[in-house]
């Protein structure tokens, strides 16, 4: 296993860069896997179902060099990686792209080697377990805009300001409960998904 991508092999971002390009409308996450896989890459990976944890190292692999992809390719002004599991695909350069910096949480998760190195098999588990529990938390819409104290017919603008509501309610820095504020970020998004703002 590399330490870090300095020692991923250059002949792996190369089979990225390729498989981008011959796929411009871009690619799904595990798609972009298999082929890689097929081309001699995540040797370490059963033929399916592998079990967790190589789907992990799999998954942290190719986003950590897609990370370092991007910041190549904008770096060098060639283009620009829009980075996601259903939508992996290279974008042309825009001299806007450079001065449209937010913080990226994923991407900084992403290059930090010790994700990697520090993850065991019960982690992943209970990444996967705390995943299905926020996606069915709420099992229909009732469910969620009761969570939220509303009920149909209600527009998404409503929906934003009873969440900005609740959430400065409940919120643990004002001696609020962070149980019921995730209850009620899993609420909206449900709903809409999280507001911007």
């Amino acid at each position: 296993m590399p330490a870090s991508s300095t020692q991923l092999p250059d002949l792996f971002f190369t089979a990225i860069e390729q498989e981008l390009q011959g796929h411009p409308a871009g690619m799904r996450e595990y798609e972009l896997i298999g082929i890689l896989r097929d081309r001699g890459f995540f040797d370490f990976l059963p033929p399916p179902p592998a079990d967790p944890l190589q789907l992990f190292r799999a998954h942290f692999l190719l986003f950590h060099a897609l990370y370092t992809l991007g910041d190549r390719l904008s770096s060098s002004e060639q283009g620009r990686l829009e980075i996601g599991p259903l939508c992996i695909r290279r974008l042309p350069w825009s001299a806007g792209d450079s001065s449209l910096t937010t913080p990226d949480p994923l991407r900084t998760y992403y290059l930090d080697w010790s994700n990697l190195d520090g993850t065991t098999e019960d982690d992943v588990c209970k990444l996967i377990a705390s995943f299905w529990n926020r996606l069915g938390k709420f099992e229909n819409r009732d469910e969620a805009l009761a969570e939220l104290g509303l009920e149909d017919p209600v527009d998404d603008a409503t929906i934003k300001l009873a969440w900005r509501r609740l959430a400065m309610e409940h919120h643990p820095d004002r001696g609020g409960d962070n149980d019921r504020l995730q209850a009620i970020n899993a609420a909206v998004d449900c709903l809409i998904g999280k507001p911007l703002s």
